[in-house]
């Protein structure tokens, strides 16, 4: 057996965890999701490499110029080195501020994760890394049978956690480090993001989840009021991601 990262008895082979992009998914929504993500291309661009973001569904989109836009979209669209059109940075955009296939049903769309995986794979080579954000937590529904983590398994990507640090943090990362598990996809890593300013005990819930996560933690977000991006791709280690990343 090649040697991998254990989860309570279970082996990924880390040639799985070898990978020129990663998918980010949180343990709910606003958890810190797009701020790691810009965070990671920041990071990734001040050590040399080129980089592209894509965040395939997006709800809670603007009508801007004849087109739906999402806020967050736009700021890694902004982020990433290698320019290309906001179609393939957000394939879908929706308006309703609600779950993905709900949204996508009240704009008579349906989310073809196939449709996703052609856009990425027509575009994967163009920049050195890629970070694909997802929309909500791990099992959020995108049609009547999909979920992120269905659109995850399509790309093939490995998956970089961020857990919310809030009362509750325990159960809701383990849970969702639990699910990538049983969808045989590699955790690369995860990242504690300290949304809570007034948490109890965040050090020791951190390192709880330490103590239970055998994959790397890459960085804590402390709480700050007004966050940059900067300030969060000092706070990340990708260094401790598998790979050649120096």
């Amino acid at each position: 057996m090649k040697p991998g990262y254990l989860f309570h008895n279970y082996v990924i082979d880390r040639d799985k965890l070898m990978s020129s992009g990663y998918f980010i998914t949180g343990t709910d929504t606003d958890v810190g999701k797009t701020w790691v993500a810009m965070g990671m291309l920041t990071a990734l661009k001040q050590k040399g490499y080129s980089t592209l973001a894509m965040k395939p569904v997006a709800c809670g989109c603007s009508f801007i110029d004849g087109a739906y836009r999402n806020d967050d979209a736009l700021k890694l669209q902004q982020q990433s080195s290698v320019s290309v059109p906001y179609e393939v940075v957000n394939p879908y955009a929706l308006p309703a501020p609600i779950a993905p296939h709900l949204a996508a049903l009240e704009h008579s769309q349906r989310i073809d994760i196939q449709q996703i995986k052609r856009i990425y794979e027509q575009h994967r080579n163009k920049a050195d890394f890629i970070i694909i954000e997802g929309a909500g937590g791990w099992l959020v529904p995108l049609n009547e049978q999909d979920t992120t983590a269905d659109m995850v398994k399509a790309l093939n990507l490995p998956v970089i956690l961020v857990a919310g640090i809030r009362l509750g943090c325990l159960n809701h990362t383990l849970l969702t480090v639990a699910a990538i598990r049983q969808y045989d996809i590699a955790l690369a890593g995860w990242i504690a993001s300290c949304i809570d300013k007034d948490c109890l005990q965040t050090e020791r819930n951190i390192r709880a989840l330490c103590e239970r996560i055998n994959a790397p933690l890459l960085g804590v977000i402390p709480y700050i009021d007004k966050l940059n991006v900067q300030t969060v791709a000092d706070c990340l280690d990708i260094t401790k991601l598998p790979g050649n990343i120096y």
